[in-house]
């Protein structure tokens, strides 16, 4: 673990378990900590002006750190549609067939492990590890809000309409970011994610139009 400063109210930490420390300090919720970004691999913490930033690692530094990084409570259950674009290159890619892409997709234990990218995009951790594809070689100027997708041991749900290349697997009819909503993402980094597949409206039993 390596602390620095980050200015005269904020402290950036590199370590090789962000995802656990946000936890960590997350659960102190000491009234000078005014936020904690986690990262890939940093975590940033943002403090009250005057806060003894040096004391304050020494706090941090010393944190026991969970077994996870999970949020409490039900996981979000995300419906989704399985008719990407790239859902046949990824079966491709993986060795398998579409039915097995979906299974293993929608079979999976997600947690948020951080945001990024955009606003409200979840790095979705807990992909199995068949389905670790890399990114298209060339990213499409326009994925639509709310498409499902997978790059690398990571999933996602793409909030707004933006460029992107992750490989779509599907859509769901979620809102992910809503500037009107408190807080606007609906995903937060702790968050469990747990994908349902449906069919899309019209197609095969009404009943799995409707996530489950």
């Amino acid at each position: 673990m390596r602390l620095r400063r980050a200015g005269d109210a904020a402290l950036l930490i590199e370590t090789g378990t962000p995802h656990r420390l946000h936890a960590a300090i997350r659960g102190l919720a000491r009234p000078e900590i005014v936020e904690v970004v986690p990262g890939a691999r940093t975590v940033l913490v943002t403090a009250r002006p005057g806060t003894d930033l040096g004391r304050l690692g020494t706090l941090v530094g010393d944190l026991p750190l969970p077994e996870t990084n999970e949020a409490g409570g039900e996981p979000l259950r995300v419906p989704v549609v399985y008719d990407g674009e790239d859902l046949d290159e990824v079966a491709s890619l993986a060795g398998l067939c579409r039915e097995e892409v979906v299974q293993r997709h929608a079979g999976g234990d997600y947690v948020v492990a951080y945001l990024g990218f955009s606003p409200g995009f979840g790095y979705l951790a807990g992909l199995d590890e068949t389905l670790h594809v890399p990114r298209r070689d060339s990213p499409r100027t326009a994925v639509p809000a709310g498409s499902v997708a997978i790059a690398g041991p990571y999933g996602a749900i793409y909030p707004s309409r933006s460029p992107g290349g992750w490989r779509l697997l599907g859509r769901t009819t979620l809102t992910l970011w809503d500037p009107d909503r408190d807080p606007p993402s609906l995903l937060q980094p702790g968050t469990r994610v747990r994908f349902v597949a449906q069919a899309a409206v019209g197609e095969g039993d009404p009943d799995l139009a409707r996530a489950r």
